[in-house]
């Protein structure tokens, strides 16, 4: 365990400490297992170590922290480290990319029967499937999903404005003040702007490029490793999925054609609904349904949106700036809330009651007039215009 030791003192104490997730305070640490998952790159790992660095220090003791794809594994299974562990005096284990461990959650659930008093945490892909694994979590993990960053975190963190969070309720009730806030320490346009270009992951450090080509290794990661694992997709088939995503970043939001995808694809209708339920699995795209009370399990989708803007601008060298709209719209909202396609009014509907029209400044009401509940986000705006909000005010919901 002397190495585990020697890693946990090395990472702890190189994480830095000026960009901490509000995450930290949602997570409720001390209960005896805890499940972290997220797709790669939003900050999970950066998350678990600044906790134990703020609460246990960088020596290991209490505390200790373990990658799962650690050589130490190959000669010592996750119960004999816990076993050891306990005996030490430890009270709290950090495992993170779970994933990589074979029989992480057989292992977990002996240890959560075996040591009450030892807490777990651990994290892992957003394909994983914490409480449908081959032991059943369900009773005893309490699991969390971290999203990358909203615009709100991204002016803390990259412009030190610092505004706090507001429910989707009290933003369409009070607006007016909202706006205020934001407007009296930056002029959010511009910002805003910027953010749906280089926002949503947190490692953004200038260099654009430098940026776009690390969304692209996860991109490149996400497929050949985590969906050939946890999607029974074969790795011969994974530039398929490729061709698919590049061909929905040139053409979201996509008007769902299973048919020109098939034959784009060559491959059959199953197989490609099959490939976007993955995808939305490792959030790489949204689909969205028009009724999701209703929706079977292969049912095709009404729309369909690449997870953020990021990824657009990442991927597609001609993103429209309508889809980039959106495209943030979709991803802010989910997150919190249920949204639907609004097939019939509107272009999208949260929480089966309010409607959201998405467009430019000078988008009209035509086509939610009639409809009680009823707003359009407009860009390029500053201040509410009756029901007509910035569009960057949904950019405050975490």
């Amino acid at each position: 365990m002397d190495t585990l030791f020697k890693k946990h003192n090395m990472l702890i104490s190189q994480v830095p400490m000026t960009m901490v997730r509000g995450m930290m305070n949602q997570i409720k640490w001390d209960r005896q297992l805890v499940g972290i998952k997220g797709s790669r790159g939003v900050g999970k790992t950066t998350l678990i170590r600044q906790y134990i660095k703020d609460k246990y220090g960088v020596q290991p003791g209490k505390a200790l922290y373990c990658v799962m794809d650690s050589l130490y594994f190959s000669s010592h299974s996750l119960l004999e480290l816990a076993e050891k562990f306990h005996l030490m005096g430890g009270e709290h284990l950090f495992l993170d990319e779970v994933h990589k461990y074979p029989t992480w959650s057989k292992e977990i659930k002996e240890i959560y029967d075996l040591y009450p008093d030892l807490k777990v945490t651990f994290s892992g892909s957003s394909l994983l499937q914490i409480l449908n694994a081959d032991a059943d979590l369900s009773r005893r993990a309490l699991s969390y999903t971290m999203p990358g960053l909203s615009f709100r975190e991204f002016l803390h963190f990259y412009k030190g404005i610092d505004i706090p969070t507001y429910d989707l309720s009290e933003i369409l009730e009070d607006p007016h003040y909202i706006c205020q806030q934001v407007n009296a320490q930056c002029r959010p346009q511009r910002l805003f702007e910027e953010y749906l270009k280089v926002g949503y992951y947190p490692f953004y450090n200038g260099d654009i490029e430098e940026y776009y080509n690390r969304i692209e290794n996860i991109i490149t990661y996400i497929i050949e490793q985590e969906m050939t694992q946890f999607c029974n997709i074969e790795v011969s088939y994974t530039r398929k999925i490729k061709t698919l995503l590049i061909f929905l970043a040139q053409n979201v939001p996509f008007d769902v054609n299973i048919a020109k995808l098939t034959k784009y694809l060559e491959i059959n209708k199953k197989t490609v609904l099959h490939y976007l339920i993955s995808m939305q699995k490792a959030e790489l795209i949204k689909l969205l349904y028009s009724d999701n009370i209703s929706i079977s399990k292969m049912q095709k989708p009404d729309k369909i949106y690449l997870q953020n803007p990021n990824l657009m601008y990442a991927i597609s060298q001609s993103a429209h700036l309508g889809t980039i709209r959106e495209c943030f719209i979709a991803n802010q909202l989910s997150y919190k809330h249920e949204i639907e396609y609004g097939k019939s009014a509107g272009d999208f509907k949260v929480d089966g009651k309010t409607t959201f029209e998405v467009g430019g400044e000078h988008k009209k009401f035509t086509q939610i007039t009639q409809l009680k509940d009823a707003y359009v986000l407009a860009d390029s705006i500053e201040f509410p215009i009756g029901n007509k909000l910035p569009l960057w005010v949904m950019g405050f919901l975490y």
